[in-house]
């Protein structure tokens, strides 16, 4: 069978079929209040072409399932890289472990017919030899831009997923998941200094889209343009200033600072700054922020998430108020709401928990250009590298990489060395100003979240802050 005519068959073969999936799903969970078998196959490349060749080439295949039950607030877990009866058999054994469940079981997902993005496989509709042309042909482009250019790095990688959700009550939902994505890093050198600039883009589509010219070249554009800004950094100011930060992937400060606290299981069990704080004032008036899983061919969308629950837009915060938070089945159960469509996990391998999907803030009305000629002082920072934060209290310190010095109203000097230091609980409150500018990132996050790692968007429109503490060098 080709993949196109019946992806299934990536997943049912000698030893396993699917009506012996749904009945062993069915002997294995039917004294559990929730749960699924989640089968999954997924081929995955990656590229990386650096100091003028290609240095590593990988392509790896794998295949497997997770058998969850859950019962009250427990959960029984067993999975293997191995897709056959005898294997669902042998997981089942661990779902003897939980106590019967006291009350009727949970229903199952809604359907959904939608497609938020094509089933074809990105690896196999382009040749090995066009893909390394490709990486050669950046290579080339980006160093012949500016003498400057001492090294460059290109980083090509695709993925293909087949899941299906087999659940007791017969409910079978199944989702196929391409993602793409094109890295390319410039370090320049001049007068012995060096500095590094990084674009990347990808998303929920085909190789097409990043092997179109005006696409690779925006991305060595972008990369070689930081980079050379930062030849010209100095030192970053230190204390506490005025902040405006820019659109799109800065939104990744969002994501950490108070995407996480508004995850369901940290505010089930009241560990998030935002726990039980629902209709009350969390933000500036005008901040609305939103977690949308639904929206065509993005990185952070499913059409399903790992639970079989239809993925939909979530207003978290709406004009500055907490509207909700954002759950996967077993902490929307336990807290009497509805699952949002966030029950994520990273495969087969993983048990789902809440996770955010395209987590963004919504435009507002103010002129990015005037929001920044009416600073007297502060920073403008515009794109952000590593962050790190405690959810509990919601402190996050992020590294800037590219940022300037605002003075008097203009942009000055680039900055090199600034982290913005603050709190999810306080920042929001601090804006004074949302641009009408809303952009999402172009497609690059990974979330990371109690060792599971999976693909997320992010973004924000401009937005000024009254007042982050910044960390710096001068």
């Amino acid at each position: 069978m080709t993949t196109a005519a019946d992806p299934r068959a990536w997943l049912y073969r000698d030893a396993l079929d699917p009506d012996t999936a749904l009945r062993l799903t069915a002997d294995a969970l039917g004294g559990c209040d929730d749960g699924e078998l989640y089968l999954q196959y997924r081929a995955s490349e990656s590229f990386g072409f650096d100091d003028g060749r290609l240095k590593t080439a990988d392509y790896s295949t794998d295949a497997g399932f997770g058998l969850r039950g859950v019962s009250g607030e427990t959960t029984a877990f067993a999975h293997a890289n191995e897709l056959s009866a005898a294997a669902i058999r042998r997981a089942a054994e661990t779902m003897r472990l939980l106590d019967p469940a006291k009350g009727a079981p949970a229903p199952p997902p809604a359907r959904t017919n939608r497609h938020l993005y094509t089933a074809e496989d990105p690896l196999a509709l382009v040749p090995f030899a066009k893909k390394v042309a490709l990486c050669e042909a950046v290579d080339a482009a980006a160093r012949a831009r500016d003498p400057r250019v001492s090294q460059v790095s290109v980083g090509l990688s695709a993925s293909w997923s087949v899941i299906e959700i087999v659940r007791a009550d017969g409910h079978v939902a199944q989702d196929i998941r391409p993602l793409v994505r094109l890295n390319v890093s410039i370090v320049a050198e001049q007068n012995g200094r060096r500095e590094t600039g990084f674009f990347g883009i990808g998303g929920r589509y085909l190789y097409d889209r990043l092997f179109a010219e005006a696409t690779w070249n925006r991305a060595i554009d972008s990369a070689l343009e930081q980079a050379l800004i930062n030849l010209d950094s100095v030192a970053a100011p230190a204390g506490e200033q005025t902040v405006l930060l820019g659109p799109g992937w800065p939104g990744v400060l969002l994501h950490e600072a108070i995407g996480h606290g508004l995850e369901g299981d940290f505010n089930r069990k009241g560990t998030s700054a935002f726990s039980g704080r629902i209709g009350e004032r969390i933000a500036a008036p005008g901040v609305t922020v939103v977690d949308d899983g639904s929206i065509p061919d993005r990185r952070g969308s499913l059409t399903i998430d790992d639970e079989g629950t239809p993925t939909r837009e979530n207003v978290l915060i709406e004009d500055g108020i907490l509207k909700g938070y954002i759950h996967d089945r077993l902490n929307a159960r336990l807290m009497g709401v509805e699952p949002t469509g966030n029950g994520r996990r990273e495969s087969y391998a993983h048990a789902p928990m809440p996770r955010m999907t395209n987590t963004f803030m919504r435009g507002g009305t103010d002129d990015p250009a005037e929001l920044l000629a009416g600073m007297r002082n502060g920073i403008y920072a515009k794109s952000f590298g590593g962050g790190q934060v405690d959810i509990v209290s919601g402190k996050f310190v992020f590294s800037c990489t590219e940022a300037y010095k605002v003075e008097n109203g203009r942009l000055g000097a680039p900055i090199k060395g600034a982290t913005l230091i603050g709190d999810g609980p306080s920042v929001l409150t601090r804006v004074i100003g949302i641009g009408n500018d809303m952009a999402l990132d172009e497609g690059v996050g990974v979330c990371g979240k109690a060792g599971q790692s999976v693909p997320a968007g992010v973004g924000q429109p401009t937005l000024l802050i009254g007042g982050l503490t910044v960390g710096g060098t001068g």
